[in-house]
């Protein structure tokens, strides 16, 4: 949710969307790019992730003028089998990547009841619950795996090897918004670091190391040579392994430890992969999927678990729909220069 700011302005979806693609397409991406990010990036801040918004937009600049990235790339999507769909988006970010494939996979998924889109040499730099939460609305599951730069350490280690390693799943519901979560398998977000530092407030214990392998609650110490932690343990560590096999080894993607963005200064964006795994459950004879999942979510309710997955992103986002998205004046104001900028 959104941090208390009394100085904030509200902006609508439409505007917000149409200024943060001004701002990337004058900054080098494509119109094609431009577009598919800025409504990514407008959509997290609408639902109110900080970490993952408009705040993330100093780097996608910063990347595109390094030379990392290819801000106007063209995905190259080819029918590998049945249920596997290949996208080479070709050093250009994940998001065009996907909805190059998205609905050949989709095809898929409803002539075989399952099927993978495996994303490589691409750029993720957003939350991972917009990638989701689309196939849900069209009564599929999906499941999506995105690994990052090197910066959490594993279990029992003592160097930085895994990235955040992200997992979302999605589930439709019947007569309801999907269910959907979104997690870093780090003990915490690599962005909500990076605000900490910024603001000046400490870590809660557990969640990285210093340069030295030992623990800090000091952001700036875990940025400046040290790691964060994953969450769990080793439970946590074996999940970041996985994400790196789906993402990185099954993709044909880069680990996270496997790249070298060191002869392009500014960069911000790991150069990695992404596997989606989406499932039709309409083809299972006799099982009315979205009714299960209410009977399922009416337990949890009775068990006493008020609020659903998914659920506060939802009520964040009825707010920026009513009252425009709320967002501090002087970043607004900043947004703004770097659209009028040459």
């Amino acid at each position: 949710m959104p941090s208390p700011n009394h100085d904030l302005s509200h902006i609508s979806f439409d505007d917000l969307r149409g200024l943060l693609a001004s701002i990337l397409a004058r900054h080098g991406a494509s119109p094609q790019v431009a577009a598919i990010l800025a409504d990514n990036c407008a959509s997290v801040q609408r639902d109110g992730a900080e970490s993952h918004g408009t705040f993330r937009i100093p780097g996608y600049l910063a990347t595109m003028a390094s030379g990392w990235v290819d801000a106007a790339a063209v995905p190259l999507v080819t029918d590998a089998a049945p249920g596997f769909v290949s996208v080479d988006a070709r050093n250009g970010f994940a998001q065009p990547a996907l909805a190059a494939g998205r609905a050949l996979a989709v095809d898929k998924a409803r002539a075989n009841g399952i099927a993978l889109l495996a994303i490589h040499n691409s750029h993720h730099f957003s939350a991972l619950w917009p990638d989701v939460e689309p196939f849900a609305r069209d009564g599929l599951v999906a499941l999506a795996f995105v690994n990052s730069m090197a910066c959490v350490v594993p279990h029992g280690a003592r160097q930085a090897l895994f990235g955040t390693n992200p997992i979302a799943f999605a589930a439709p519901r019947a007569g309801a918004d999907p269910l959907v979560f979104d997690l870093a398998t780090s003990a915490m977000a690599h962005g909500d670091v990076q605000i900490a530092a910024r603001e000046g407030r400490l870590l809660p214990d557990g969640v990285g190391v210093d340069r030295h392998g030992q623990p800090t609650t000091a952001p700036a110490e875990l940025l400046d040579g040290g790691a964060l932690c994953t969450f769990g343990g080793h439970k946590g560590s074996a999940l970041a392994m996985m994400v790196e096999i789906l993402a990185a080894a099954l993709t044909g993607g880069n680990f996270s430890f496997g790249f070298d963005w060191s002869g392009h200064p500014g960069a911000q964006t790991p150069r990695t992969g992404q596997l989606l795994i989406v499932i039709d459950p309409s083809l299972q004879n006799g099982n009315n999927f979205a009714l299960r999942i209410e009977t399922l979510v009416e337990a949890m309710k009775q068990a006493g678990q008020e609020r659903q997955p998914g659920e506060r992103r939802y009520i964040q986002r009825a707010m920026s729909e009513r009252d425009g998205i709320p967002i501090p004046r002087a970043e607004l104001d900043r947004l703004r220069a770097l659209a009028a900028a040459t």
